[in-house]
């Protein structure tokens, strides 16, 4: 019958396009701060599907991943600090003509979703929150924590928090508010948002905001550098955009 053999030859199609996209795939190894990580997570299926490339993504606080790339270990592109991919172009780990900011991100205050949110719209009611928390978590190595401290020290009460400052190793503070081992802590909104147990309670005031820039560049010696150069092209795409911005993210400004 003429169906069932026509069924069979879409079939045979399928499966021989299927081995075909299986055999032109390649993986893109990711090195990226957790910032990024819920973004890239709603955008990678698009991207294969577009471009039959794998993201494999690693998550880890900047200076970590800066010191695994001086270290020798093999990606095609990272997502850092501005001024860790510098350093990283200027020993030869980064090629500089792929530089670019990728996203920026403001600061919010994280609390547990059962807490009540405290007003932080002014400077002085912000300062009441932070020395009303019982606990705040930070991380050492990271620029959210580098962050903080200043912050502390800018308002004057780090003497008064200092006690009750909680260090996360590894650098997680958001999943330590969730999970119970501080009340509180002060990063990047989108390492805030899409936690269970955690509530956004707002931006910090305008005086004290500083956004964050977030920058890509390829590997010197990735085996696909065009692959690279269409993930980092995609991801100044309008449909990347549109996901950053959900993601607590934004496009840096020129």
């Amino acid at each position: 019958m003429i169906i069932p053999v026509l069924v069979n030859v879409g079939l045979a199609m399928l499966l021989v396009l299927s081995s075909l996209g299986d055999a032109h795939a390649d993986d893109l190894k990711v090195f990226s701060t957790p910032t990024m990580k819920s973004t890239l997570a709603e955008l990678a299926p698009r991207f294969e599907w577009l471009t039959g490339h794998r993201l494999v993504a690693t998550y880890d606080n900047a200076a970590t991943l800066k010191r695994r790339i001086e270290a020798d270990e093999p990606f095609d592109i990272a997502i850092l600090l501005p001024t860790q991919v510098d350093d990283l172009i200027q020993t030869g780990k980064i090629v500089s003509s792929t530089r670019v900011d990728v996203a920026k991100a403001a600061v919010g205050m994280a609390m547990r979703a059962d807490q009540p949110a405290p007003d932080i719209g002014t400077v002085d009611a912000f300062t009441r929150a932070l020395t009303s928390v019982r606990s705040l978590s930070w991380s050492p190595e990271s620029a959210s924590g580098a962050y903080l401290v200043g912050l502390l020290g800018r308002l004057g009460i780090m003497d008064t928090v200092k006690a009750h400052l909680v260090p996360v190793p590894g650098g997680d503070v958001v999943a330590a508010v969730a999970g119970g081992q501080a009340d509180a802590t002060v990063i990047t909104v989108p390492n805030i948002v899409d936690v269970p147990g955690v509530r956004l309670v707002g931006l910090l005031p305008r005086e004290l905001q500083h956004d964050t820039v977030y920058t890509a560049g390829i590997a010197t010696h990735t085996a696909d550098p065009r692959g690279a150069k269409a993930l980092i092209d995609f991801l100044q795409s309008a449909e990347a955009t549109a996901v950053l911005r959900k993601k607590g993210l934004d496009q840096p400004t020129p």
